[in-house]
């Protein structure tokens, strides 16, 4: 059996990392090179970095704080954001990403992530899509949330498969930093959608939520709130969860 995976993400705005509500409402918790370093320290089995606002802004990678970060990382290290060309991509994989992170390019720039599938494969490449389901239509939206896509998740899904991605990190925008806990109804809708393995993102607050994530059909778990606010570790969820009989990495 698959063991389930526990990703730390960090938001990045300005130098710093964030931590925000519904998208909005960014508070700085700290700066990368420390919160990659603590993650790593604390077993966390892999670490997603996202610029919120590059593509917003369009603005290109900050290669000079990924390039600290990746030497922090003993472990996979996806990064996304401002990610518009094969330039981009191969700069980021020679300083030390092992996956890249595609939004608004996946409804935008199709072309671009065909071709890093062609040339690094796969299992190189996420999809990163953000979903509004305040209003249960699972609407998908891009530039930090403020862009309608005018797809759902599942016709999101099914283009990710088409430009041949091999992994969905599927965020839920209404419930990012609440809280309240994941989405269940969109990771079970998605999970049963698609053969991808899906990494659930948006809502965690306590170690129950991610036990329910993970029996809706989420292949991996993805967390921030949880670390920042309620004073729960890396080491302290995967120590829940194989108590529930979850298979985990421990050491």
């Amino acid at each position: 059996m698959l063991k389930i995976r526990i990703i730390p993400v960090l938001l990045f705005k300005n130098w710093g990392i964030v931590k925000s509500v519904k998208f909005t409402d960014l508070r700085v918790v700290g700066d990368p090179t420390t919160n990659a370093r603590v993650f790593n320290q604390r077993n966390a089995d892999e670490l997603v970095f996202l610029d919120i606002i590059a593509s917003r802004e369009n603005k290109g990678p900050n290669f000079e704080v990924i390039k600290n970060i990746a030497k922090e990382c003993f472990m996979p290290l996806t990064i996304g954001g401002g990610i518009n060309s094969m330039e981009d991509v191969d700069q980021l994989f020679e300083i030390g990403a092992d996956k890249l992170s595609f939004n608004t390019s996946l409804f935008h720039n199709p072309d671009l992530i065909r071709a890093v599938v062609g040339k690094y494969g796969s299992q190189a490449v996420v999809a990163s899509i953000d979903v509004d389901n305040s209003q249960k239509l699972m609407q998908v939206k891009t530039r930090c949330g403020t862009e309608d896509t005018g797809y759902t998740a599942l016709t999101a899904v099914r283009l990710a498969e088409d430009l041949g991605v091999g992994e969905i990190l599927l965020n839920s925008i209404d419930r990012d930093g609440t809280a309240t806990g994941y989405d269940l109804e969109l990771i079970t809708a998605v999970t049963q959608a698609s053969n991808l393995p899906v990494i659930a993102c948006g809502g965690c607050g306590k170690l129950a939520d991610l036990l329910d994530a993970s029996r809706a059909g989420a292949d991996a778990l993805s967390a921030a709130t949880i670390f920042y606010y309620v004073g729960e570790s890396i080491i302290t969820i995967k120590n829940y969860l194989a108590k529930e009989g979850l298979p985990v990495r421990l050491k």
